[in-house]
């Protein structure tokens, strides 16, 4: 059986105009996609003892994800405030709560029970990064951010490097890829959502167009095709059939609210009047005045 760990961030993605929450977060949301898929999941992470924690906990458990390192602390559980335009999601604000948190010895040597480990960037835990590739084989998602140090700097140690490549095209996105590929990761893939992927090795290249749907939501659906991803090149699949079936899986992620699901209704206690006001603001920058003002109805109710 294959066998993914996912140690780093969480949150719970709260949409305003509908009055909803979401467990979620790249790590949280690649150890729900590897259980769906099949493989044995494990989340290591830390989530405050509050309403949007029990969620997160709750909905891992009945995914099947062993949460025996799922750290509870007082503070609050990691939030973004999410808007939406053309069933594209906007980042409003967000609050870190207490999802950065430092490993312990103990959450390092569970990792040894599996073969590789997911890590996202804004996790905060580059700075384990090597002790983490001692223990089992890494996969790392270097999201959007761009820096060549960065990139040689991670990875060098990475078995599977993802980049969000939205809006790179063909030369860019090989140019990134041979870039991580000649600092020592085995595999590279490139997302470009409606463009399709880039998956590359030193021996192998191959793309696929997106899956294209009319989306409900496509929050989640970068993490959805990177767990696929892993979760195939672990099990030796053909490049081109993981990028296939990433491309599919990716698709129904769009076809639902939430990155996994898992809808609870927004305690706006548990929201800051500054933060909303944040995301009102933020909101109306973007979208249309009547998106702005259900948002703001659901947000008092």
């Amino acid at each position: 059986m294959v066998k993914i760990a996912a140690m780093g961030d969480n949150v719970v993605d709260c949409y305003l105009a509908r009055g909803e929450m979401y467990p979620g977060g790249n790590c949280l949301n690649v150890s729900v996609n590897v259980s769906r898929f099949g493989g044995q999941a494990a989340y290591v992470g830390a989530i405050g003892r509050d309403r949007a924690g029990d969620l997160i906990h709750t909905a891992l458990s009945s995914e099947r994800v062993d949460v025996s390192r799922l750290r509870r602390l007082d503070g609050p559980t990691a939030y973004c405030l999410i808007g939406h335009h053309n069933a594209d999601r906007i980042f409003l604000t967000f609050d870190l709560g207490v999802s950065m948190f430092t490993p312990n010895r103990q959450d390092l040597d569970f990792l040894s029970g599996f073969q590789a480990t997911h890590i996202g960037q804004s996790s905060g835990l580059d700075a384990w990064i090597p002790e983490i590739a001692s223990k089992s084989l890494v996969s790392y998602d270097f999201s959007t951010r761009r820096e060549a140090e960065h990139r040689y700097s991670v990875g060098r140690y990475c078995y599977l490097a993802s980049v969000s490549g939205d809006g790179l095209d063909d030369k860019e996105s090989d140019a990134i890829a041979s870039e991580l590929l000649a600092c020592g990761s085995k595999w590279v893939l490139v997302t470009r959502g409606r463009a399709g992927a880039l998956l590359r090795s030193h021996s192998v290249s191959c793309r696929v167009p997106a899956r294209l749907v009319e989306p409900v939501d496509t929050l989640g659906a970068g993490d959805t095709f990177i767990a696929r991803t892993l979760f195939g090149l672990l099990k030796q699949e053909a490049p081109r059939d993981i990028l296939a079936q990433a491309a599919e899986a990716a698709a129904a992620t769009c076809q639902y609210h939430g990155a996994v699901g898992h809808a609870a209704a927004i305690d706006i206690g548990e929201v800051t009047s500054e933060i909303l006001l944040r995301a009102q603001r933020a909101q109306e920058l973007r979208g249309s005045p009547e998106q702005l003002t259900q948002e703001k109805d659901n947000a008092r109710k």
